[in-house]
């Protein structure tokens, strides 16, 4: 063991250190507060509890048909499908994808009625989100009703190239979509007139882009339609998922920061498509359908600004069913489900509503009818993009990766070091050799520093795993109300984890302020802190003579880069607003 011979001092007094102590903790937690504070992003969710009185519960759709024009219903018709497959090119890029398209035709039934040998109504069917999408899995259900009752259907291959969820092209898509229309329209029994397009969730916003490009589109299907930016639509999802699943205020918070983020920093422009709320997008004969479960949808602000928008476009053709029980995607249950069926007369009314408009009927049923309308929240159409915020959020988690990694890489050199140290140690008492003058570790900690640096790093991660509990609860809970399953009466973890993280992360702080004080006390008795320091002091502390923290230059280097990774998960925890008290 090495024996210290500096002369001995006075140990420091409780207040004395007390005194020391409590302004650095004060300075750290201020410093926690004010990031904290500071990167708070202001939300308002007013008004809450919006609703739309529907003018009638009865979802059908019906017309005025005085010269009794034959309207075929699901059923009339057999089905045949054919395929077909064509090139889509990505204007911005060159890129080409083989697009793989199914169309289903009405084949005459025995003793059924005739299919018509031309003037047939067509609807090209768009995708929601997700990377995927074929004619194989999507769609096979309702375009099989449709055509069933005389409507010549397409699926399409998703048109995704080279994009992601995040970089997707929508005018790209939109003119591959557009190219499903016009090859329905060049069939000798389409009435090149009548093709209309589906549209849900994600896809609605391509229909923006698509009935720009192509002012002939006959009619629209809009199934759980997103209408505002994908910011603004997201945003709005988030906010409200986390406060239905039961999610405490800070994981919401969480949301405010992530939905003001400039992602166009790294390249994801789609944040803030623009040219959505364009009239021109509902100037033609619309269908929109809502379910009351669909909890990713703002439907009153939604369906408020779909009938400005359509108004202000001359079109008083919009047509607008809430469906209960309904979720995101018309469906009653679980989306897991295979199979899972449609809302009540979903199909039949649309079917009905798209048979009549492409006959040039006038509607005799209520335009806004089913279910009351509902929506928990505003939109938050304040929400923009916060450079600054977002600079200094990258930087924090990418330095706070660095410090992570370089510590571990010493950690792990330190573990291999302790290992060989315990087994020289063993051989060494084995042999009967002297090892008064060893290290009593293989770091050579002193002061108790080693223990409260192992102590703080296991509570520092322990606070780490409670917050990604939390986090993961409420997002699979999210994701499983998206499904279409209810939010548990009792949330759980997700809802009392964020205030137990607080006053762990507070002891934390208090905790590091102590190991800093008692660093401050050491070093001062070792006379570094005086000024000019004393004679020596500098150099017994470099080579390991009369340490501060630890006799070894690994166990130095390891505390201090724990110490920076340790405080970078403070600085984590105080960017997402775990210091706002």
């Amino acid at each position: 063991m090495i024996q210290h011979t500096a002369a001995p001092t006075r140990p420091w007094s409780l207040g004395r250190r007390l005194m020391l102590r409590l302004p650095i903790a004060v300075i750290l937690l201020g410093a926690l507060v004010y990031i904290s504070n500071a990167t708070t992003v202001p939300w308002n969710n007013e008004p809450t509890g919006q609703t739309i009185a529907t003018l009638s519960a009865d979802t059908a759709v019906t017309f005025d048909n005085p010269s009794h024009i034959t309207l075929h219903t699901t059923g009339d018709f057999a089905v045949e499908e054919r395929d077909i497959t064509f090139d889509a090119t990505r204007p911005s890029t060159g890129e080409i994808q083989r697009i793989h398209m199914r169309i289903r035709m009405p084949q005459t039934r025995e003793g059924g009625p005739q299919v018509p040998s031309s003037g047939l109504s067509g609807i090209v069917f768009m995708h929601g989100a997700g990377h995927g999408g074929t004619p194989d899995d999507s769609f096979g259900d309702i375009a099989s009703s449709m055509t069933s009752a005389g409507f010549v259907t397409a699926v399409i291959d998703k048109p995704i190239w080279s994009t992601n969820d995040l970089t997707r092209d929508y005018p790209a898509s939109a003119a591959a979509y557009d190219q499903a229309v016009n090859l329905l329209r060049a069939m000798p029994q389409v009435d090149d007139t009548q093709v209309g397009i589906y549209a849900t969730s994600e896809s609605t916003w391509i229909a923006n882009y698509l009935l720009e490009q192509d002012a002939h589109i006959a009619f629209q299907i809009l199934l759980s339609p997103m209408v505002y930016t994908p910011r603004q639509s997201l945003g709005f999802l988030a906010a409200q998922d986390f406060a239905l699943v039961g999610a405490n205020d800070g994981y919401q918070s969480i949301v405010r920061r992530v939905f003001n983020a400039d992602t166009s920093l790294l390249g994801f422009t789609n944040f803030d498509l623009q040219g959505l709320l364009n009239p021109r997008a509902y100037a033609i004969p619309t269908f929109v359908a809502y379910g009351s479960k669909d909890v990713m949808t703002a439907q009153v602000d939604g369906t408020q600004t779909i009938l400005e928008l359509a108004h202000q476009a001359g079109n008083r053709n919009v047509t607008v069913r809430s469906y209960p029980i309904a979720n995101h995607v018309m469906r009653l249950g679980s989306n897991e489900e295979v199979g899972t069926p449609f809302a009540d007369e979903y199909v039949t009314d649309i079917t009905n509503w798209a048979a009549g408009i492409t006959a040039g009927l006038t509607q005799t049923s209520e335009r806004v009818a089913g279910g009351t309308i509902y929506q928990s929240i505003a939109v938050p159409d304040d929400l923009q993009s916060r450079r600054g915020l977002t600079v200094y959020g990258l930087g924090l988690h990418v330095s706070m990766i660095v410090t992570l990694l370089v510590d571990l890489v010493v950690a792990i050199i330190a573990m291999i070091r302790s290992i060989r140290w315990r087994i020289h140690m063993r051989r060494a008492l084995r042999r009967g050799e002297e090892i008064l003058r060893q290290p009593t570790t293989a770091l050579g900690f002193s002061h108790g520093f080693g223990t409260a640096l192992l102590t703080l790093t296991l509570t520092t991660w322990g606070t780490v795993l409670l917050f990604a509990a939390g986090l993961g609860q409420v997002i699979m809970g999210v994701v499983q109300l998206a499904w279409g399953s209810a939010p548990d009466e009792h949330p759980g973890i997700m809802q009392w984890s964020w205030p137990v993280i607080q006053v762990v992360c507070t002891l934390v702080v208090w905790a590091w302020s102590g190991v800093f004080a008692r660093l401050i006390e050491v070093a001062s008795d070792r006379g570094i802190l005086a000024w000019p320091p004393r004679k020596g002091s500098i150099h017994d502390i470099v080579t390991g003579r009369e340490p501060v923290l630890a006799s070894t230059r690994l166990g130095r280097v390891l505390f201090w880069t724990t110490v920076a990774a340790m405080l970078h998960i403070l600085l984590f925890f105080a960017f997402w607003g775990l210091f706002v008290y």
